[in-house]
């Protein structure tokens, strides 16, 4: 008998289970970002799918890469959830150090760019500018984009930011014209 496979499916489950009671700087459930990630991804193969859905576990719940692995996890989906877990990283405060390292892999750098897409819709840059007034809250965002985006073929690019957020895609052709 095969050993059931972790799939896509169970990555969406996993991560609405695994983030359910966690909240945002918004206040708003934080299962939807990491859903919204998976989701920009469903372009990519599996294990890049199964990452971005996934992305955040590390970072922010109590489950490890072993019960990750022991779960069925690929050795590959868990080699992109370790390149974007910033304590994973020489120095996690460098946020700039931090993107130059996640560009250095191909599929990091899509989960990264769904990431940041996400974080960058207008609604929630607005809520965050009113909730903090005295500190702009993309400008690290906005400084990862021309790193990420010129990382990978603009194609991918375009594919993710589609997905999840289109009001970046005029960004997107000054940082890498047609």
């Amino acid at each position: 008998m095969t050993e059931p496979r972790f799939t896509v499916e169970t990555a969406k489950i996993l991560a609405e289970v695994a983030h359910n009671r966690q909240k945002d700087k918004l206040k708003r459930p934080y299962r939807e970002h990491v859903l919204a990630v998976g989701d920009a991804l469903a372009d990519f193969d599996e294990d890049i799918q199964i990452a971005g859905y996934l992305h955040d576990i590390a970072e922010d719940t109590p489950i490890t890469r072993q019960a990750l692995l022991d779960m069925g996890v690929s050795e590959r989906a868990l080699a992109i959830i370790d390149g974007v877990t910033r304590r994973f990283h020489d120095d996690p405060d460098d946020y700039e150090a931090g993107i130059r390292f996640v560009a250095e892999d191909h599929d990091a750098t899509l989960v990264k760019i769904a990431d940041n897409a996400h974080n960058s819709l207008p609604e929630r840059v607005q809520a965050l500018a009113e909730k903090w007034p005295d500190k702009p809250p993309t400008t690290r965002y906005a400084d990862a984009r021309p790193v990420l985006y010129t990382a990978v073929p603009r194609e991918e690019v375009e594919l993710i930011l589609q997905r999840v957020n289109p009001y970046l895609l005029p960004e997107l052709d000054e940082i890498v014209p047609d």
